[in-house]
């Protein structure tokens, strides 16, 4: 079965089809009738992926994937809470996938509110600033070496580029799934886990690594 995968399998195997949707090769495997009856009584995907609900990042088409292979949990901005840790969670400890994407993408309303938030003090209203509320922390963390965001803003906030700013998000979301979940962590460290984070581009429907916790 797929959960016989090692991460760096599991990884290899999204990249091929996100090769083929680029290409406009795709397979649409998993697909047919007879998958759709052998899946009937149990699953065993071979990757969760936590991405956001944006309509044109829908995970098994941009990764050319079928019925029973991805677990897909999906929220505005992929935004963590407790449910979407568990819903993770229960797709590693009781299905066994080997490998947790978080996907993330540009042009994402979620990031462009948070950041509008910070440069402008202004905030959404209604439940949509739960969501802008955890996106905001992501946006002000250190960049990867430790350096300040370059870019002046309007209320003295000093933010990076979009694009560093949506690789920021997507590297701490990453980060945070390790380090809330002591059931993650602890698959990472025994190697049967690796936890990614990719950003997708809307344009030409690429799938890039920007960080990795654990072996490939």
């Amino acid at each position: 079965m797929s959960t016989n995968l090692t991460p760096a399998q599991a990884w290899q195997r999204m990249q091929e089809g996100n090769a083929r949707f680029v290409a406009d090769r795709m397979q649409h495997p998993s697909q047919g009738a007879d998958r759709r009856a052998a899946l009937a009584q149990d699953q065993h995907p071979y990757a969760v992926l936590f991405g956001c609900s944006d309509s044109r990042v829908a995970a098994e088409i941009i990764f050319d994937q079928g019925l029973g292979d991805l677990f897909v949990v999906r929220t505005a901005g992929q935004v963590l809470d407790t449910t979407v840790i568990g819903s993770i969670e229960y797709g590693v400890d009781v299905l066994g996938a080997p490998l947790v994407v978080v996907l993330g993408h540009d042009r994402c309303g979620a990031v462009g509110a948070a950041t509008q938030a910070l440069l402008t003090g202004q905030m959404p209203t209604g439940f949509v600033r739960a969501v802008v509320d955890r996106v905001i922390p992501s946006l002000l963390a250190p960049t990867a070496d430790g350096a300040a965001p370059a870019a002046e803003a309007d209320r003295g906030v000093r933010l990076a580029d979009d694009g560093d700013l949506r690789r920021q998000h997507v590297t701490a979301t990453v980060s945070m799934l390790h380090d809330y979940s002591k059931s993650l962590a602890a698959a990472v460290a025994e190697g049967r886990l690796t936890i990614v984070g990719v950003e997708y581009t809307l344009a030409d429907g690429t799938a890039n690594l920007v960080h990795q916790i654990g072996e490939l």
